[in-house]
């Protein structure tokens, strides 16, 4: 969850260039996973491409009809009624012509200038547990903003963190590392003018080990705690990983509290930090099970199954799943933390992944009383072959993993780093390299904090005076010790400190 992975049924997304289109939270949120929808309150919305409104038009047909044969109430009818004939209009849009059931679009006709648009569609795929692109610069993000309906953060959104907090922003800020956000505005607003607000981060626990790129939210998600001063909930979805994974609860749970052992390394203050487990949680807790039973009475199973793409033969314990990552968003799922406020505004920090799950959140949340959550969204660590693909937990030299020895971290670097480099040093020398698509540089961006000498490295390496090897050098020497330093950090955790950690209680925080 914010977040860096959470999984389910595999069904890729494309992400395309197409122009936005209007809609609302709601319809967003009914969308089939394989769209990028938008979750805007104001009405934006991403636009499918032509093939796919047509597949989701004949299955809102069918759904009309077996809610009517079935005598659904009437209300429930109009609306899937009404989504049907946005869905054509959307169509028609998008085609130029009215929708057909025994005409699919085929091949864009000759002189039809939609056919680059449909090639580029192709290009990035994403979803919670792929991450795929035909660039080796990695995903378009100004295109994945488009789809998702989110907004860019931008210099001027950057400078007002800036003054707000009387201090540099963070360097994933700096950098566009985190580059979209939803309702950032707001939290900025209620900080100026001394209102709550919290943060909300997560975890999957999938293995006992976790990698550089799980650190990502955790890194930020700190920071924000140090400059804001607020409260900070951090959810373990063990709970998941046993529905979708061959686990035992017992192994979740295990997995559970060793990761939390890596978070806590990354120096979360204890007096303001809240990290729990939803197989402990949720029996012990009636306000955050209420919470979830509202949210499940809110969201349907046709809008679970059109968001995360569920079947028939799903289990219900995955159907039902996304209501309780939601719940941690409403303030009145820690009543321990902030009696009986129902109205503390959430933050959360994850990667863009993750978006399904609150723009649903985002959804639900005025129809059952609670503001709705903002969100900041970061882009995806690249694996050490490349920024096609994300990093996977069961392949070792897809990533730096934060328990490597630094032998391991300098011969995964020398071997398996993707280069941006030329053939030979001649050709390098006289044409450089190419830092869009280095995978050392880009860990450099994400870790090395002198913004000056990054800015030296990339000059120097696309110039051609710095060598690949002598790039991987530099990265070499950031990264041994950074993972030093956790490894040390982690050691001194011991499990009376998780304890401490994941009991239930009151939080500091200013506003009190």
């Amino acid at each position: 969850m914010p977040i860096s992975q959470m999984r389910k049924p595999r069904m890729k997304q494309r992400v395309s260039s197409g122009p936005p289109s209007k809609s609302s939270d709601a319809l967003a949120s009914q969308r089939p996973r394989s769209w990028k929808m938008a979750d805007v309150s104001n009405g934006e919305q991403g636009c499918a491409s032509p093939l796919e409104l047509f597949n989701r038009i004949a299955a809102q047909g069918e759904l009309v009809r077996s809610l009517k044969a079935g005598k659904a109430p009437q209300d429930e009818i109009d609306s899937a009624i009404q989504m049907l004939l946005s869905l054509k209009m959307s169509y028609k849009a998008a085609m130029g012509e009215d929708y057909k059931a025994d005409c699919p679009p085929g091949n864009p006709a000759p002189g039809n200038d939609s056919g680059l648009g449909a090639t580029e569609a192709e290009e990035d795929f994403v979803d919670p547990w792929t991450v795929q692109t035909s660039s080796a610069k990695g995903i378009d993000y100004d295109k994945l903003i488009v789809r998702f309906g989110s907004s860019k953060i931008d210099k001027e959104l950057v400078n007002w963190i800036e003054r707000a907090i009387g201090q540099k922003p963070h360097r994933f800020l700096r950098r566009g590392i985190f580059f979209s956000h939803r309702d950032m505005n707001q939290i900025l607003d209620a900080y100026e003018n001394k209102k709550p607000f919290y943060l909300y981060t997560g975890r999957g626990p999938s293995s006992e080990a976790m990698h550089v790129g799980h650190l990502i939210p955790f890194i930020f998600t700190k920071w924000l705690q140090d400059v804001f001063n607020v409260p900070l909930v951090i959810q373990m979805t063990d709970d998941e990983k046993y529905l979708w994974k061959d686990l035992t609860l017992d192994q979740a749970y295990g997995y559970a509290v060793e990761n939390a052992k890596d978070i806590i390394a990354c120096g979360f203050d204890i007096n303001k930090t809240f990290i729990f487990s939803d197989l402990d949680y949720m029996g012990t807790s009636p306000g955050f099970y209420k919470n979830v039973v509202k949210i499940q009475k809110h969201v349907t199973f046709n809008q679970v199954k059109g968001i995360f793409g569920f079947t028939d033969s799903d289990s219900i314990g995955k159907i039902s799943f996304p209501a309780i990552q939601a719940a941690p968003s409403f303030s009145s799922s820690f009543p321990q933390i902030f009696g009986d406020k129902t109205d503390v505004q959430c933050l959360i920090p994850c990667a863009i992944d993750q978006d399904p799950y609150f723009r649903m959140t985002r959804d639900v949340a005025p129809r059952i009383g609670y503001p709705k959550p903002a969100l900041l969204h970061s882009t995806f660590f690249p694996a050490l072959q490349g920024a096609q693909t994300k990093m996977s937990a069961s392949d070792p030299n897809s990533s730096i993993f934060l328990t490597d020895t630094a032998k391991q971290i300098k011969t995964k670097v020398n071997k398996h780093a993707f280069s941006g480099g030329r053939d030979t040093v001649e050709e390098h020398r006289e044409f450089g390299g190419n830092c869009d698509v280095d995978v050392s540089f880009m860990y450099l961006t994400f870790f090395l904090e002198d913004d000056d000498r990054l800015e030296q490295i990339r000059k120097d390496y696309t110039s051609g005076a710095m060598l690949t090897g002598e790039l991987k050098k530099i990265l070499i020497e950031v990264l041994q010790p950074l993972i030093a330093e956790h490894q040390a950090r982690r050691k001194e955790v011991t499990d009376e400190i998780v304890k401490e950690f994941m009991t239930p209680r009151k939080l500091s925080y200013y506003f009190q």
